[in-house]
């Protein structure tokens, strides 16, 4: 694998301007016969034939597209451990690469880095590391930066993270991270009722880093304290937190009733029903708090067999991965495009819906939809384009195609 600076044959920039047409996905339509024009990274123009500019018609390359296909804004996946027989908690810039590249031919143009339950020290060497490999030029999926999932989680709902290193919530470590690494922690996942939560999460209100509930014992009225502390965010939504009871609404009341919470959701037919996606999908759909992940580890991409999530041994089997001792789903084998493709064809949902799901809305909760997470003029050319099966065709990250 190449190293953090280098890029595919073909990859560089082009100063023409290139050219789709298609079945063109905007935010909050399709348009059946639509265009898409690009030049230096940089939409151009994103809109029906007839009002191309004949400038862009004249100097436009335009790209083949498959019969009936259908162009969509790149995904971004917020928590992501790894792929290509890589994780995150190794991170190097061969690793970085690894794992970008790796996701980057499924559609994913931009994630975060997401770490797990570890001694401190080891979460401070994925931080530099991560933040050394954003100062280069990244050739592939681009990280946004770094989703801390832990270690500040209750020890009664560790999942597939190691409870020997999970803490009490330290405001302390956050504050050292942030002023060595500027803006580079987008958010921290933790448990809202552990003591010293609610001060974590009012500082991480101030820094505008996302606060986000998971692996939790809390109750409904625990989480509600919360997000009046500045918690908005849920992880892996029904997995690893308590769940809805009627008379005990639990975490997972808290998030489907409170409009103040977005949700993370695993659409892979295995941590999630898809009954229960549907529900969620129904409560924050209309306000763009459905969120898409894969939550993937090392095995995405590779076959069943034996691997691990961060230092603890796993057995993927039918791509379902599960921790080899216990048996707790330890992560998945998700890639964005086959999550999206499970929102449409399995879920029900609308082609715009899990499109937001899978872009527009995790780039809002990033603060980085000025920029990307849809397909307008000025925005990045993040982009993918799949046949009419939800096959990709093509992806292009900041203007650059990713070879397949």
């Amino acid at each position: 694998m190449t190293g953090a600076n280098s890029h595919e044959p073909g990859s560089q920039r082009d100063e023409n301007i290139s050219l789709l047409r298609g079945k063109l996905l905007l935010s909050n339509e399709i348009l059946e016969d639509g265009v898409l024009a690009w030049r230096n990274g940089k939409i151009l123009y994103a809109g029906v034939p007839e009002g191309l500019p004949e400038q862009i018609r004249r100097e436009a390359l335009p790209l083949s597209v498959p019969e009936r296909g259908l162009i969509v804004p790149g995904f971004i996946d917020i928590h992501v451990h790894g792929g290509n027989g890589e994780d995150f908690m190794g991170a190097s810039p061969e690793v970085l690469d690894k794992i970008t590249s790796f996701h980057s031919t499924q559609g994913t143009t931009a994630m975060l880095a997401t770490s797990m339950t570890a001694p401190k020290e080891r979460l401070d060497s994925v931080l530099a590391e991560v933040d050394r490999y954003r100062s280069g030029e990244m050739p592939y999926a681009q990280l946004e930066g770094v989703h801390l999932e832990g270690p500040f989680f209750s020890p009664k709902w560790p999942g597939a993270q190691n409870p020997e290193h999970i803490i009490l919530p330290d405001v302390t470590w956050l504050e050292a991270w942030e002023k060595q690494y500027p803006g580079l922690i987008r958010q921290v996942t933790l448990a809202p009722e552990r003591e010293g939560a609610l001060e974590v999460i009012s500082w991480l209100r101030e820094q505008r880093i996302t606060a986000a509930l998971g692996h939790t014992d809390a109750t409904y009225e625990e989480v509600e304290k919360a997000v009046e502390a500045g918690l908005h965010h849920a992880v892996h939504t029904f997995n690893a937190m308590t769940p809805l009871h009627h008379r005990l609404p639990g975490a997972a009341g808290a998030v489907l009733s409170d409009p103040r919470i977005s949700a993370e959701v695993i659409a892979d037919g295995i941590h999630v029903h898809p009954a229960a996606i549907s529900i969620l999908a129904q409560l924050k759909q209309h306000n763009d708090q459905l969120v898409l992940i894969t939550d993937a580890m090392s095995a995405a991409g590779l076959d069943d067999g034996e691997y691990k999530i961060g230092d603890l041994p796993v057995i993927v089997k039918h791509g379902e991965a599960r921790l080899k001792d216990g048996g707790a789903l330890a992560g998945s084998t998700l890639t964005m495009i086959r999550g999206f493709r499970y929102l449409v064809q399995e879920v029900g949902l609308s082609l715009n819906a899990a499109s937001r799901a899978a872009s527009l809305s995790p780039a809002r909760l990033l603060g980085i939809d000025h920029r990307t997470g849809s397909l307008a003029q000025g925005k990045q050319a993040d982009i993918v384009l799949l046949n009419a099966e939800l096959d990709i065709e093509g992806v292009w990250v900041k203007g650059r195609r990713i070879g397949l």
